[in-house]
């Protein structure tokens, strides 16, 4: 974005900027963040922080649209129920949801769709969603991952969760923009440049 503009700017300054607009220009972007598709594929991957192995959780529909995305210490059941909380509660109730043989991640989604069944104030019957295990139909997941893994390969390394949590979120929101997921009325098709002129304005 800086070459874009033909402004060199020093790393460091780069990173105290991500630092403190990233969860801003994530908080607008949501707000124009388009809908997304019933059938969700969920999985996580594994971050290094300061030599230790935690865990992004990532979700993302049929057509690869990133529907939500959580930053982990652990990867354990109450992770897990917080990030599918987190994604209902954004997008709604998918139809289905495929994920890979981890047990865990069943076991959150089945109770999650409990607790979203039981807050429904609408009188129409709630079906339950459709939990589909399989490691090869979840591959789309594995390969919207590696679009982050690579950006993160470059860089120096994460010092700590919540400076990793707010990098990986302005990465995340740099992702869904070149998937072009968010509505702009007057033009469907903005350079990431301009989609950041849109958000700031």
């Amino acid at each position: 974005m800086m070459a874009e503009r033909g402004i060199h700017v020093d790393h460091s300054t780069v990173h105290r900027w991500v630092i403190h607009f990233s969860p801003l220009l994530l908080e607008r972007f949501n707000r124009r963040k388009r809908a997304v598709m019933g059938k969700w594929h969920l999985d996580e991957t594994y971050i290094n922080v300061r030599g230790r192995w935690m865990y992004l959780y990532r979700a993302i529909d049929s057509v690869g649209d990133t529907i939500e995305f959580f930053f982990s210490e652990h990867r354990d059941l109450l992770a897990a129920k917080r990030f599918i909380r987190k994604a209902i509660k954004r997008h709604g109730r998918p139809e289905r949801i495929v994920v890979d043989g981890s047990q865990t991640n069943q076991e959150a989604i089945i109770a999650c769709d409990g607790e979203s069944r039981l807050r429904d104030r609408s009188r129409r019957p709630l079906k339950p969603i459709r939990i589909r295990k399989s490691q090869y139909l979840n591959n789309r997941a594995e390969q919207d991952h590696r679009r982050i893994k690579r950006r993160i390969r470059s860089m120096l390394g994460f010092k700590s969760l919540t400076c990793a949590a707010t990098i990986l979120s302005g990465i995340e929101m740099l992702h869904m923009m070149r998937k072009r997921q968010a509505r702009y009325a007057y033009n469907p098709a903005p350079s990431i440049a301009e989609q950041i002129d849109i958000l700031v304005t």
